[in-house]
């Protein structure tokens, strides 16, 4: 028995793309598999790690707990449409790289949407306001010090640009 498919449009990094897709497929494998857009990482497949975190409008989300269907009426960025319109890295972006906050990198998409979307709203963060801020993210290689730092870095870019 084959599995009945549903044609949806997403709208992901300005782009829009119609695809064909089994009602169950959930938005992660959507971006990854059908799309190419492999930076959005799948670490637990339960919303708990925040590798797979994407915007929606702007908002961060788990892309592994929702279904690619119910993705249509949303504008989805993924790390991928992070950088700047001239192809140079975001201030969050920069701010990782200069402050090590890449480590083994799997965690690292979804810590810059989540990032892009907190300085959004807190553009000026404390240290202790800028760890709430990644308080949903985990990294396995656990240097949340450096990311920490990135995220004030970034604040500062940012104010500067």
């Amino acid at each position: 028995m084959s599995e009945t498919l549903h044609d949806i449009r997403l709208t992901v990094n300005d782009v829009v793309h119609d695809l064909r897709v089994p009602a169950r497929r959930l938005l992660s494998d959507a971006l990854r598999h059908d799309l190419g857009l492999t930076g959005t990482h799948v670490g637990c497949e339960h919303g708990v790690c925040g590798a797979c975190t994407i915007l929606l409008d702007g908002e961060p989300a788990r892309a592994c707990l929702m279904l690619a269907v119910a993705a249509q009426s949303w504008a989805i960025t993924t790390v991928e449409g992070l950088t700047e319109p001239d192809g140079s890295l975001s201030p969050v972006q920069q701010a990782f790289a200069e402050c090590h906050g890449l480590q083994c990198g799997f965690c690292t998409p979804g810590f810059l949407t989540t990032i892009t979307a907190g300085l959004r709203r807190d553009p000026c963060p404390t240290r202790e306001r800028a760890r709430d801020m990644i308080g949903g993210n985990l990294c396995r290689c656990t240097g949340y010090q450096n990311i920490v730092t990135a995220v004030e870095r970034a604040a500062e870019i940012g104010a500067a640009r």
